[in-house]
């Protein structure tokens, strides 16, 4: 769903309010039945828009130059997660972004470990098998595989010592199988699906009850995600659900555009649609997507964890009903699995037109369009620019190109943003961007909703603007 400049999210996907009258009308009647919430200054916004924002540069020898991330949450605590990483042995760069619902319990786990299972499975097998043979310990595997940046929830320890265990089984039967190195779409969903398997088996490990009460809500809770892989030209995008990807692509004669890297697996995707409906009897033709919804219950129409759609009728009798009750079972669940982990892969070689790439969770895209994105990022990487020394591309220039010069770096001067990483600029225009600049009483408004009611104006929004070297893939060509 895509809202332009003057539009409001409200109950995702269902609704929207369509200006900031309606907007402001919607908010007094709130405050009317509410105390009053006190409007923030400017730096106040700014400071709340800047508390998650993170930024690494790397050497100028990889194709990643650096990458922007930053967060905002709707629901507390936040159910979006982000990670980011470098594989010391092959130096690929792997991005990913995780929307979970029904808690953050199962975006968080999949966020610290699906990285680790795809590098894995990208590795050689004659590496892997090295790994698995020199190393000790599973931390010790890991660590070896591995370069995470800003990584900094930890599990507790009786979880991360079963993580810790799976992931040792998992290496190990990866190293021993007799299948020839895996190609990069099948590497992504052996991995994907394979952390999928694991989550369902840890279900019903035997721990304390206080640990299998902690897998079981991973296990019952769900997350979308989005993995991009960057290895010198070559980009992957993997995704499960409704994150997105998007490329900026610059040319001198048409400007910006969006290239879409991702496919979204909800309702508006057809195929995806038949899909599920091809996989159920004729029967279900009208209960395995009603209202809009996965049984109509479940937005996503794949995800990691969500096994109260994967798993037989006869586990959720046994085991899931005296925990949870009757209505964990969704109605009319006749043939599970309806639900798969299974991701799709989308693939490009990179250009020296190719300037950035963009993840983000849907939040994102319920307020801004994918074009709009790029074109703010875009102006947002120029602007920076013109702020640096000024250099002359050419010892030779003639006077008239030196002046057209300065005229540029004017104009985009002009242009300067208020924030130094991409990914808030992007949040502060999905928040308060007009078609006249920023409002900051709208921003104002949007971040001191009430919980009551924030998650009926905005999702948790997560984004990650990776910015690619020009000069490396101009070396490619």
């Amino acid at each position: 769903m895509v809202l332009r400049h003057g539009s409001f999210f409200l109950s995702k996907n269902l609704l929207r309010i369509k200006s900031n009258n309606e907007f402001s009308k919607s908010i007094r009647h709130f405050v009317r039945q509410n105390p009053p919430v006190p409007k923030l200054t400017p730096d106040e916004v700014t400071k709340i828009l800047r508390t998650n924002e993170f930024t690494k540069e790397f050497e100028d020898n990889f194709t990643v130059k650096s990458y922007d991330t930053n967060q905002l949450a709707s629901n507390n605590p936040i159910e979006d997660m982000r990670s980011e990483a470098r594989c010391k042995i092959t130096n690929d760069f792997l991005l990913g972004i995780f929307d979970g619902h029904g808690g953050n319990a199962c975006s968080q786990v999949v966020s610290k470990r699906l990285l680790y299972y795809i590098a894995a499975c990208l590795l050689p097998k004659s590496t892997l098998q090295n790994v698995v043979e020199t190393q000790k310990s599973p931390m010790e595997v890991k660590n070896n595989l591995l370069e995470t940046f800003n990584d900094i929830p930890k599990f507790v320890s009786e979880l991360e010592k079963l993580y810790n265990k799976s992931y040792l089984t998992f290496i190990k039967e990866l190293a021993k199988s007799n299948k020839s190195d895996l190609e990069v779409e099948v590497a992504f969903e052996h991995a994907f699906l394979h952390l999928d398997q694991d989550l369902s088996t840890e279900a019903f490990e035997k721990l304390e009850r206080k640990e299998l009460a902690r897998t079981l809500s991973v296990a019952m809770s769900g997350s979308v995600a989005i993995v991009a892989r960057i290895d010198g030209r070559d980009l992957h995008v993997a995704n499960v659900g409704d994150c997105q990807a998007v490329l900026g692509v610059h040319s001198e004669n048409e400007g910006w555009s969006a290239l879409p890297m991702s496919i979204e697996h909800n309702v508006d995707n057809r195929e995806e649609v038949d899909r599920i409906l091809s996989e159920h009897p004729e029967s279900e033709k009208n209960t395995v997507i009603k209202m809009e919804r996965l049984l109509g219950q479940l937005a996503p129409l794949r995800a990691l964890g969500d096994f109260r759609y994967k798993w037989s009728r006869d586990i959720m009798n046994k085991i899931i009903v005296p925990y949870f009750g009757e209505t964990a079972v969704p109605p009319n669940y006749h043939t599970p699995p309806y639900l798969t982990a299974r991701p799709q892969t989308t693939y490009h070689k990179l250009t020296p037109k190719d300037k950035f790439l963009i993840l983000a969770s849907d939040g994102l895209w319920d307020l801004m369009t994918p074009l709009e994105a790029v074109q703010l990022v875009g102006e947002h990487m120029t602007s920076k620019v013109a702020m640096n020394p000024l250099s002359m591309p050419f010892d030779d220039m003639k006077l008239s190109e030196i002046n057209n010069l300065l005229i540029q770096r004017k104009e985009s001067l002009k242009k300067k943003p208020l924030d130094d990483n991409a990914a808030t600029h992007l949040l502060r225009n999905a928040l308060g961007g007009t078609e006249y600049g920023i409002d900051n009483l709208r921003l104002s408004k949007f971040l001191t909703l009430p919980n009551e009611v924030v998650r009926i104006f905005r999702d948790d929004i997560t984004i990650t603007v990776v910015y690619f070297n020009s000069e490396i893939l101009q070396n490619y060509t």
